[in-house]
C-alpha cells in the first residue's frame, strides 16, 4: 500500500500567474491565458517562421499561439533576495534556471524549509529539448555567432542540482517522461520519503525549451493547433497550443506533517506509472497502457474510485488523444451511477508538456481548498465521445461539496508512451492511515550486459581492450564507429531511423543485444526501462537551419536552401520523434514491448548510476520484476566538446552507451537465467577500484559523460564475469569492485559495488546480423554550400537574447595553465579547422565548476 505523502507547499510560475494564487484566480474566473509568441523568442522575423498555409509548412509553423510566461524579472528577485550564488553568475544562465531556482525555493518555504542543509531533496521533470541558450551556445560554436555561459549546454541536469546547492538538499535530480515528467518526479519523490532517506521533498517540472523548435516541431506532427485554440473535449479541437513555465509541490510523510504542525493542502494516496510497450506506435496512444497506471494509482490508494468527484484530465485538444483518454477512463470508472465531473486546465493556458502534471495537481489543490470545481473553457460544442460514458464537462464554476474528504486525480500521458495517473485525497486530521514497509537492500542480479564504446562495435571488442589495457584515446577526441542495427528484427522503419539520433540508435542496438542475452523475454507488463542521458547539441541544428533566412537575407534562395541542407535536412514527423529527449527509453520499451516505467534520467555524470538507483529500489520494492538499465551520450561532438574544456576538468571526450539488465537474484535463478554479477548502490569496499578512486576508463576510452558512471559499472561486471581485471593486477581471491562515480558540477559522488557469481565465464557473441541497418553516428560538419566550415561565414548581426534585457557580468576566473584539447572529429569528416582558418570566437571565461563540495559533497 501507498503510505500518505502529506502536500506542504507549492509554488508556480506560469503563463499568467505567478504563483498558485494567481493561477486560481485566473482558473476560477474562466480566464484564456494564451498569446502569440513574444516578437524576440524565435531569433529571426516572425514572417520568416510563419506560414499561411499548413499544407506548405516547410521549415514553418502555422502559428504563434502558445502560453507564455511574461513580467518574471529574475534580477530583481535575485538583488532582493539573494541566492546562494553571486547573482551576476546566475544571470548568465539560461530563463529555464532562473525559473527552477525561484519557484523550487518558494515552495520550499511554504514548507518551512530555510534552505540551510537537510534531509531533503528535489526530483523534477525537464524538458530536454535545447534551451533557447543552448542553441545559442551551439550557433556560437558552429557559426562564430555572438558567444553564450558554456554552462548552459547543461541544461539537463545542471538546473536541478543547481537548486540542491542553493538549498542545501541532499541531491537533485531531472528525468524526460515528455507530458508525464511531473507526475513521474512526483512518484520518485514520495518514493524516498516512503524509504525514510529524506524528511522533505521537492518535486515538479520546468519547460521553457527552445520555443521555434516546439512550434514548428508541433507543426511536423501535425499535432499543432491551427486555429491557434486550446479546445480540450470540444467537437472541433484541431489540436494542441505549447505552453511553458514551472511549477512544484513540497512533500512530507504525513504524520511527520501533522506531527510538525504543518499546513496540509492535501494528501496524495497512490501515483501509478506505465508505459504503453509497443503499442499502437511512438505517438498514438493506448488505452490499454494508460489503463494500467490508473489501476496501479487506485491499487496502491486503497480507496474506493467511487469516490472520486473531479478528474483532472490530461486533455490537450487533439481528437485522438481526447477521446483515447475518454476511453481509459470508461475502463476504470464506466460502471458509476453518477457522471463523473471532468475538466482541463489546459483550457486555460495550453499544453505545459513536463510541468502540465504539477500544474494540474496545484489547480485540484486550490479547488480543494476553495470547495469549488473550476470551469473548463471553450467546450459550447462538445465532443461527441463524452456521451459514451459517465463523465460530466465542468464548464461553469460549481460548488464541491462532499460528506467525505473530497477525492481527486490527476492524468498526464506522454509522447511516446509515457502514462501517469495520480490520486490526491483532501487531509482529514481523524482518518487513520497506514505505513509503508521499508525497502531492504540486497544485492541485485545482472543478467545481461552489453556496451557501444570506441574501438569495437560489439561488448566483446570492449572487453576484449579493457583485458588487454588497450587505450582508444587520441588528442583530438574519440567517437565510437557506425551504429549497425539488425535490420530483420526492428520494429521501426528505416527511413524512420535515418532521421533519428544516434543518441536512439546506438543505445537501441545495446539494448537489443542485452535483452537477447538476457534468455527469456522478459516480462511484458513488469519491466522498466531507465536510461541516463543528457540534451544532445545536435538537435540545435535545426534552429540554426530555421535562424539562418534571418542571419543571410541578403543571400539568393538556391545558395540558403544550400546552406540550410549543409546543416540539417527538413524536419519531418520522423525526425521530432527521433530527437525527442525521453524517446531513448520509450523507443526500446517499444522495441522490445516493455509496459513498465520508462524514462531518461538526467544528472549529469552521475546520469546512469541515478538511473541504477532508481531500478534498484523498483525491483526491491517489488513494483517491477525486471530492469533495463541504459546510459549513453554521444560527448565527441563539438559543441559538448567546447562547453566541457570551459567548464569541466581537462578530459578527452567520448562516445558510449551502456545497458544493463536487472533482476531479483531469487527471480533469476528460477528463470534460469544467467547471472554476470551482483551490483548494489550500498557497498563501499572492493578489491578492483573503477572511477575516481581507481582505475578512470576516460583515460582509455574517453569520457562520455552522462554515460560515464555506468560504462565503469559495466567494465566491473565484466571483470566479475572473466575474471580479467582491467588494472592489470591478478583477480586474487577477493572478487568484488567498487565503482565510484563523481560529478564535477556540485561534488557529489556515487558507489557501486560489483561482485563475481560462480566460475568465471566468457561473455557470450552475439551473431552478425543477417542484414544490416548501418547508420553513422554523427552527422557530417557543418559546413557552406562552397565546403567551407560554417564558422566562416560573415557574422550575421546579433541573435535577440532569451535573456531579454539581462546582461551577464560574471566574474571571470583563470583558467588552468596549458592550451585546451582540440575539438573532436565527426562522423564522416571533419576535426579541426583546415590550416590557415581563423579560429572559432571564444566566450569570455566564466566560473569553473569542478572541484566543488557544498550540500552534496560526499553523496
Amino acid at each position: 500500500m501507498f503510505e500518505p505523502i502529506a502536500v506542504v507547499g507549492r509554488s508556480c510560475l506560469l503563463p499568467g500567474a505567478s504563483s498558485p494564487e494567481e493561477l486560481w484566480e485566473a482558473v476560477a474566473a474562466g480566464r484564456d491565458l494564451l498569446s502569440d509568441a513574444p516578437s524576440d523568442r524565435w531569433g529571426l522575423p516572425r514572417e520568416l517562421a510563419l506560414t499561411d498555409d499548413p499544407a506548405h509548412s516547410r521549415d514553418r509553423a502555422w502559428s504563434a499561439r502558445g502560453g507564455y510566461v511574461t513580467g518574471f524579472d529574475f534580477a530583481a528577485v535575485a538583488a532582493k533576495d539573494p541566492f546562494r550564488r553571486p547573482a551576476e553568475d546566475l544571470l548568465a544562465l539560461d530563463p529555464l534556471f532562473h525559473w527552477v531556482l525561484h519557484t523550487g525555493r518558494q515552495a520550499l518555504r511554504m514548507a518551512g524549509h530555510d534552505g540551510s542543509p537537510a534531509r531533503a531533496s528535489v526530483v523534477m521533470g525537464n524538458l530536454s529539448f535545447p534551451s533557447s541558450s543552448m542553441s545559442r551556445y551551439a550557433e556560437h560554436r558552429w557559426f562564430g555567432r555572438p558567444a553564450v555561459d558554456p554552462r548552459n549546454r547543461f541544461m539537463s541536469g545542471l538546473p536541478a542540482t543547481l537548486l540542491a546547492e542553493d538549498q542545501g538538499l541532499v541531491h537533485g535530480t531531472a528525468l524526460d517522461a515528455a507530458c508525464a515528467s511531473s507526475l513521474y518526479a512526483i512518484k520518485l519523490a514520495c518514493d524516498q520519503l516512503h524509504d525514510r532517506t529524506v524528511d522533505l521533498a521537492l518535486a515538479g517540472a520546468v519547460c521553457r525549451s527552445d520555443d521555434l523548435f516546439i512550434h514548428v516541431g508541433f507543426c511536423a506532427l501535425d499535432a499543432m493547433s491551427r486555429t491557434g485554440r486550446s479546445r480540450p473535449f470540444h467537437r472541433g479541437a484541431d489540436g494542441l497550443v505549447p505552453a511553458e513555465g514551472a511549477a512544484f509541490v513540497a512533500f512530507k510523510r504525513l504524520d511527520d506533517a501533522v506531527a510538525a504542525g504543518d499546513r496540509v493542502l492535501g494528501v496524495i494516496r497512490g501515483v501509478g506509472l506505465s508505459n504503453d510497450g509497443r503499442g499502437r506506435g511512438l505517438l498514438a496512444p493506448d488505452a490499454s497502457g494508460q489503463v494500467r497506471a490508473l489501476r496501479s494509482a487506485w491499487a496502491g490508494s486503497g480507496l474506493d474510485p467511487a469516490r472520486l468527484s473531479l478528474a483532472e484530465c490530461h486533455a490537450t485538444g487533439t481528437p485522438v488523444g481526447d477521446a483515447t483518454e475518454l476511453e481509459t477512463m470508461r475502463a476504470m470508472f464506466g460502471d458509476r451511477s453518477d457522471a463523473l465531473p471532468i475538466g482541463s486546465l489546459k483550457s486555460n493556458l495550453g499544453h505545459l508538456i513536463t510541468t502540465a502534471g504539477a500544474a494540474g495537481l496545484i489547480k485540484v489543490l486550490s479547488a480543494m481548498e476553495h470547495g469549488i470545481r473550476p470551469p473548463t473553457l471553450h467546450v459550447e460544442d462538445p465532443s461527441p465521445a463524452l456521451a459514451k460514458g459517465p463523465f460530466r464537462l465542468v464548464t461553469e464554476a460549481e460548488p464541491w461539496t462532499s460528506n467525505e474528504p473530497r477525492v481527486a486525480t490527476v492524468s498526464a500521458f506522454g509522447f511516446g508512451g509515457n502514462n501517469a495517473h495520480l490520486v490526491v485525497e483532501e487531509h482529514h486530521a481523524e482518518r487513520k492511515l497506514h505505513a509503508s514497509v521499508a525497502v531492504r537492500p540486497e544485492p541485485l542480479a545482472v543478467v545481461a550486459v552489453a556496451v557501444r564504446a570506441p574501438g569495437g562495435g560489439t561488448t566483446l571488442d570492449f572487453a576484449a581492450d579493457l583485458a588487454a589495457g588497450t587505450s582508444h584515446v587520441r588528442a583530438d577526441g574519440v567517437s565510437v564507429g557506425p551504429v549497425t542495427l539488425h535490420l530483420e528484427k526492428l520494429r521501426f522503419p528505416p527511413r524512420d531511423l535515418e532521421q533519428t539520433l544516434a543518441q536512439q540508435t546506438l543505445l537501441l542496438d545495446a539494448a537489443m543485444e542485452a535483452a537477447e542475452a538476457a534468455g527469456a523475454p522478459l516480462p511484458k507488463d513488469r519491466t522498466a526501462v531507465l536510461v541516463g542521458c543528457q540534451s544532445d547539441p545536435e538537435v540545435c541544428r535545426y534552429g540554426a537551419r530555421w535562424r539562418m533566412r534571418g542571419w543571410h537575407t541578403g543571400r539568393d534562395e538556391a545558395w540558403l536552401r544550400a546552406a540550410q541542407d549543409a546543416v540539417v535536412p527538413v524536419l519531418e514527423s520522423p525526425g521530432v520523434v527521433g530527437n525527442m529527449p525521453n524517446i531513448p527509453a520509450n523507443r526500446i520499451s517499444s522495441q522490445l514491448d516493455l509496459g513498465g516505467p520508462g524514462f531518461a534520467i538526467a544528472a549529469e555524470e552521475l546520469s546512469g548510476t541515478t538511473a541504477l538507483r532508481i531500478a534498484e529500489r523498483m525491483l526491491l520494492a517489488e513494483e517491477i520484476d525486471a530492469a533495463l538499465v541504459g546510459a549513453v551520450d554521444l560527448s565527441a561532438e563539438p559543441v559538448h566538446a567546447a562547453a566541457a574544456r570551459e567548464v569541466l576538468p581537462p578530459r578527452t571526450p567520448g562516445d558510449a552507451a551502456v545497458v544493463l539488465v536487472l533482476m531479483r537474484q531469487a527471480d533469476a535463478r528460477a528463470q534460469g537465467r544467467p547471472i554476470l554479477a551482483t551490483v548494489s548502490s550500498h557497498g563501499e569496499a572492493g578489491a578492483l577500484r573503477l572511477g575516481a578512486d581507481g582505475l578512470d576508463l576516460a583515460e582509455r576510452f574517453g569520457h562520455a559523460h552522462a554515460a560515464a558512471g555506468l560504462l565503469h559499472v559495466a567494465a566491473g561486471v565484466i571483470a566479475a564475469r572473466t575474471r580479467q581485471r582491467p588494472d592489470g593486477e591478478s583477480p586474487g581471491d577477493d572478487r568484488s569492485a567498487v565503482v565510484t562515480v563523481g560529478t564535477s558540477f556540485s561534488g557529489a559522488v556515487h558507489r557501486v559495488r560489483v561482485d563475481a557469481v560462480g566460475a568465471p565465464e566468457p561473455l557470450v557473441r552475439r551473431a552478425p546480423p543477417a542484414r544490416a541497418l548501418v547508420l553513422p553516428s554523427h552527422p557530417d560538419p557543418v559546413r557552406s554550400p562552397d565546403g567551407d566550415p560554417m564558422s566562416q561565414l560573415p557574422v550575421a548581426p546579433t541573435l535577440p537574447s532569451a535573456l531579454d534585457a539581462i546582461a551577464p557580468t560574471a566574474t571571470p576566473v583563470p583558467a588552468p595553465p596549458g592550451p585546451p584539447p582540440a575539438p573532436p572529429p565527426r562522423g564522416g569528416g571533419g576535426g579541426p579547422p583546415p590550416a590557415g582558418a581563423p579560429p572559432a570566437p571564444r566566450p569570455p571565461p566564466t566560473t569553473r565548476w569542478w572541484g566543488g563540495g557544498g550540500a552534496q559533497a560526499g553523496r
